[in-house]
């Protein structure tokens, strides 16, 4: 059931991306950065209601009853996967150095490592990078966009979702299984990975509805903040920077 919804939101990102365009002039703000404001709202109450009521019950029984070692050997498998995603747009960044000490990695953690089950990859401590199509495109100078929250997958932006497109088809793995007729093995991954992640998010969600007024507002900045950082590579944006003292100025 999860893994056909899950199935169901990639399929309709793209459809997303095109209602978010047109209905760009009429949803539009004081606010730049979401011109999409009232869309995104709308949408982000329907994940938020469908996860409170199925996800994050799924996956606080999944964290109760799965011993810790096994929730961290399974993240592993899916963080390896997503080191063929890492390595190609290594490559389209030019950023060589990082494309052979990720591909080490993975070959490392997908033998050594048991399929990547064990990483071990980090006990060596060899540097661990992510990079994805979104971050290319924005690494080459194209912008963000409007942010965009897409239907059960969350936070994104129209340069992102893009991208998420791009990389689901071309270097995904898993996407890899449905082409070659394994529909089933395919949805029980997807399925896997999507329980997993959720299970990391379990204290993060509920500090962000504990401490902040607007968690709506509070999950697109830091969003849209830490992609801006991503594609440079852990440097704050200086227009963060200056948004951050003309609030603190506000409130002052």
């Amino acid at each position: 059931m999860y893994a056909k919804i899950i199935t169901y939101a990639k399929t309709t990102v793209a459809m997303t991306s095109l209602l978010a365009l047109t209905t760009l002039s009429a949803c539009a703000t004081q606010s730049n950065k979401d011109p999409l404001e009232c869309m995104n709202r709308g949408i982000y109450k329907f994940n938020d209601v469908t996860d409170k009521a199925l996800f994050k019950p799924v996956g606080t029984v999944y964290k109760t009853i799965t011993p810790s070692p096994i929730r961290t050997g399974f993240n592993n498998f899916f963080r390896n996967l997503g080191s063929i995603t890492t390595v190609f747009n290594d490559l389209l960044q030019f950023k060589f150095t990082h494309a052979f000490t990720d591909a080490g990695r993975f070959v490392i953690n997908s033998t050594v490592g048991l399929a990547g089950f064990i990483d071990v990859a980090e006990m060596d401590n060899i540097e661990k990078h992510k990079e994805d199509f979104g971050q290319t495109l924005g690494y080459w100078g194209v912008g963000s966009g409007a942010y965009l929250v897409l239907p059960f997958l969350g936070p994104s932006s129209l340069r992102d979702t893009a991208g998420l497109v791009f990389d689901t088809v071309t270097t995904d793995p898993i996407t890899y299984t449905h082409s070659i007729g394994e529909v089933r093995l395919h949805n029980q991954l997807r399925a896997a990975q999507f329980i997993g992640k959720r299970t990391e998010l379990l204290a993060a969600t509920d500090l962000i509805d504990e401490a902040s007024l607007d968690p709506y507002a509070f999950m697109r900045d830091a969003y849209l903040q830490r992609r801006a950082s991503l594609v440079q590579d852990g440097l704050v944006p200086d227009e963060f920077i200056k948004d951050d003292i003309e609030e603190v100025e506000a409130v002052k």
